[in-house]
């Protein structure tokens, strides 16, 4: 990833330098003041890096430097992963309940060879030394030191206008309407309203504004127009001299914060107003409201259009709801593309038309996309030219500043260090695929990406936090929303990936055939299995030796048990691995080799079996997916050795908890059972899920009951069961004991026809949302329903026997939906 984000993965490397456990490892293995060097040496570094990077783009040697000195931070990081792996795992063979301080001891001043000791002494020795070197280095450049990440915005956008040619415009009539009617409307209370138009740079919002600006009726409608490119600066005082010189045609920056904002009283006063703030960045909702202040002199029905590309600046601005402006549609962007790639129709070439219609898919229905690739080949009539541009993705091709990916860099650039890494990371993710939530999250996690500095706090929690904020940003589209709220999964945009790949750098590659050589600091692949047809393709990967992400997706041809052992026995490195539809039965032992592995996704190997048993020695495991794996038997016994498993997808024939140490499953907090032969969950083992968090049992045929040690489930925050044919939840008397449960989902249960009472205990005073749907013999809603006084959301759906529903439901939940019950009649 580009050098921005050393600074951050320095202060990560840092942060593990300060814990107890390495500090009595490095005494240990007789390291300690060789680890302190390191430790005083890396921090003195980190002090000129946000300077070395500003400097990179205009001296290679600069570039150089800080390429050699990632290479070496990343080796102290595998360095300090390899020590408190091997504490981990020699703490599962002998944990007795005795401190984990009194057993490093033991175990790294007795239990090792010498040899073994001396080995990791010279190899932190050598570590130092080099690094030492690179510091020497540092001082020939005459970096500066800088404590804090300014960001610095290198792209000087150009300032927007209010003049559109309407007849220019393709396939924006609909919007162009919309956002009239929004302008005309008198339903709004507010004496001045907020219209936020929102999408990701280059989709046409200027534009949609304009001609809606531009409109007959809309200036007849207003006493006074006023159009402002805001962009940057969001000082109060720059915005109000820019809405004085739209208003007056005068520049009156001469004037102080005091005389300006009385003559913008007067100006306003008494007219009912339109303007136009376009292209607000500003997420600071003091700034907003001291210039919203400024504003409020108008007559009632004045309006303010507020362009942005943040749902954030949409929330603390609008008055009304966003309108999120969709993309074009394809025969739209079609006709875009041939207008700005030929002088007319008259021109079109029957071949290369048929190649611009595989073009335009790839800009994802954004117009600034359609403009720049058909401007690189306007008048250009050469077909191999149209297929290098078909046949490329769009980071790849150059761009002038006013093209589509310096447009959206510019959102890129708006993002603080740590939303930087998680974007450029997500170039490892399949273009044009629904992915969960979670998937993003676990996966920043197992690469250090999510940092805390509370104890309290859970990774998976500032994990959620990151994803809303890239949400929030456009960085995600086509979201698929729950009854209770949150995301399930989202989709990246064609032309977002690409940013991604743009912005990933050398260390993220997504593999093509084509490819001739690959760089030795590649450290995360993505290898389709189109790929594979190039018989050289897996001997030039095995050379990557620093591979910490490696994604292959199979669907032409299985790989042979050779090429898997390759991956184990070549990427010892690896913190993610995603080996999706094997058709092995079962993983090669050298998989447990892989012991800095965070994240495992086996989905979709319907062939799969078992796990062997090295498989024990993956302590570090953090997400394990085993989804559709519809032969697997059962978790092995040693799957108690995992003691840092916290996601787990699993489809199989059985299930057994019962084989574990003290500490197994005490970390698991996300458990999917999906598509299990199994007819009841362990009735031994199950009450020791006590971090469990979410729930989810989906499609499971044979599952009959819960088991009542589901009560001891008492962090349990959402329990979704869906499609279970023949599960009864007539007892129901074990979820009494869930006091954390918020999120309720039962759906396709046939055999539920009334709620059970255990809910009526903790449940009823903590549970916020609830969703009954597609359960044909549910008869009715109890009256102590009401007794759930934090209930926000409820939903009932295609319920047709639900007779009875209390009547003040819907005055005592704030939100109800009932759909497909005839026998309620109108709700």
């Amino acid at each position: 990833m580009a050098e921005t984000f050393l600074f951050n993965i320095i202060d990560r490397v840092l942060g593990r330098f300060s814990s107890i456990a390495l500090e009595h490892i490095s005494s240990a293995w007789n390291t300690k003041s060789e680890v302190q060097k390191l430790q005083n040496t890396l921090s003195t570094i980190r002090a000129v890096i946000l300077d070395a990077d500003g400097q990179q783009a205009k001296n290679h040697e600069v570039r150089d430097w800080l390429e050699k000195l990632k290479d070496a931070v990343y080796e102290i990081d595998d360095l300090l992963d390899d020590l408190t792996t091997q504490v981990s795992q020699r703490n599962v063979e002998i944990y007795s309940g005795i401190l984990i301080l009194k057993k490093v001891r033991r175990f790294f001043s007795s239990s090792n060879p010498i040899a073994c000791r001396f080995k990791i002494a010279q190899r932190v020795k050598r570590l130092r030394q080099r690094l030492d070197e690179i510091a020497d280095d540092r001082t020939k450049f005459h970096f500066s030191e800088q404590a804090h990440f300014i960001p610095v915005d290198n792209n000087v956008k150009e300032q927007t206008h209010s003049f559109v040619r309407a007849s220019d415009i393709i396939g924006r009539d609909g919007d162009k309407e919309n956002i009239v009617q929004l302008l005309l409307s008198s339903k709004d209370e507010e004496d001045v309203s907020v219209v936020p138009v929102v999408g990701i740079g280059g989709l046409g919002k200027t534009t949609v504004v304009k001609l809606a600006y531009n409109d007959d009726r809309v200036v007849q409608s207003f006493d006074l127009g006023m159009w402002v490119s805001v962009s940057e600066d969001f000082g109060v005082g720059k915005v109000v001299e820019k809405i004085l010189k739209s208003a007056t045609g005068e520049n009156l920056a001469h004037l102080d914060m005091d005389q300006m904002q009385s003559c913008l009283a007067g100006v306003l006063n008494n007219k009912k107003y339109l303007l136009v703030l376009d292209d607000v960045w500003n997420e600071d909702r003091n700034k907003w409201m001291d210039l919203r202040e400024l504003l409020m002199n108008g007559r009632t029905g004045s309006k303010i259009i507020v362009t942005t590309r943040s749902k954030a600046v949409a929330l603390i601005t609008g008055t009304t709801s966003p309108y999120n402006l969709a993309g074009l549609s394809d025969d739209d962007c079609l006709s875009l593309f041939l207008k700005c790639a030929f002088r007319g129709p008259d021109n079109w070439l029957p071949n290369l038309v048929a190649i611009a219609k595989e073009i335009v898919k790839k800009c994802g229905g954004v117009p600034l996309a359609v403009k720049t690739l058909g401007g690189l080949l306007y008048m250009n009539t050469d077909e191999q030219e149209w297929l290098h541009i078909k046949d490329n993705d769009i980071w790849e091709i150059d761009q002038k500043q006013s093209d589509i990916l310096p447009i959206l860099r510019l959102s890129y650039e708006k993002l603080p260090p740590h939303l930087r890494q998680c974007f450029a990371y997500c170039s490892m993710l399949p273009k044009g695929f629904e992915i969960p939530r979670e998937v993003f999250i676990n996966l920043w996690i197992a690469q250090g990406l999510v940092s805390s500095t509370s104890k309290n706090r859970e990774l998976e929690d500032i994990g959620n936090r990151y994803f809303n904020e890239l949400l929030s940003r456009f960085c995600f589209q086509e979201v698929v929303e729950a009854f209770d709220g949150e995301i399930l999964v989202c989709r990246i945009h064609n032309l977002v990936h690409d940013l991604a790949q743009s912005v990933a750098g050398d260390e993220c590659l997504n593999f093509k055939a084509d490819i001739k050589s690959i760089s030795d600091r590649v450290r995360h692949l993505y290898l389709h299995d189109e790929d594979l047809s190039e018989k050289e393709a897996p001997r030039t990967l095995f050379r990557l030796k620093n591979l910490r992400s490696f994604r292959c997706t199979f669907k032409n041809k299985p790989l042979d048990m050779t090429f898997i052992q390759g991956i184990a026995m070549k990427f010892r490195r690896l913190r993610v691995l995603v080996l999706q539809a094997l058709d092995l039965e079962e993983l090669p032992s050298s998989i447990g080799g892989l012991q800095q592995l965070r994240y495992l996704d086996l989905s979709h190997s319907s062939n799969l079996k078992s796990l062997p048993k090295s498989f024990c020695k993956l302590v570090n495991l953090q997400t394990l997916n085993l989804m559709n794996c519809e032969k697997f038997q059962d978790l092995p016994g040693n799957f108690r050795s995992l003691v840092s498993i916290k996601t787990l997808y699993l489809t199989c024939r059985e299930i057994s908890l019962t084989k574990k140490s003290l500490q197994s499953f005490k970390s698991l907090q996300f458990l999917l059972l999906y598509n299990c032969d199994f007819v009841q969950l362990p009735s031994e083992g199950f009450q020791d899920l006590n971090s469990l968090r979410v729930l989810r049992i989906y499609d499971c045929p044979r599952l009959a009951s819960l088991p009542d040690n589901i009560k001891y489930l008492t962090a349990l925050e959402k329990l979704w069961i869906w499609n279970c044919e023949v599960l009864d939840l007539s007892d129901g008397d074990g979820l009494e004991g869930l006091t954390c449960l918020e999120s309720l989902l039962l759906m396709g249960l046939p055999k539920l026809i009334n709620l059970p009472m255990g809910l009526t205990k903790n449940v009823a005073k903590t549970l916020k949302f609830f969703r009954i749907a597609n359960c044909a013999n549910f008869a009715m809603l109890p009256e102590w329903l009401l007794s759930f006084n934090l209930l926000q959301r409820f939903y009932v759906e295609d319920c047709p026997n639900l007779s009875f529903l209390p009547q003040v439901v819907g005055r005592h939940i704030a939100k109800v939906h009932v759909s497909g019950c005839p026998k309620l009649g109108k709700v």
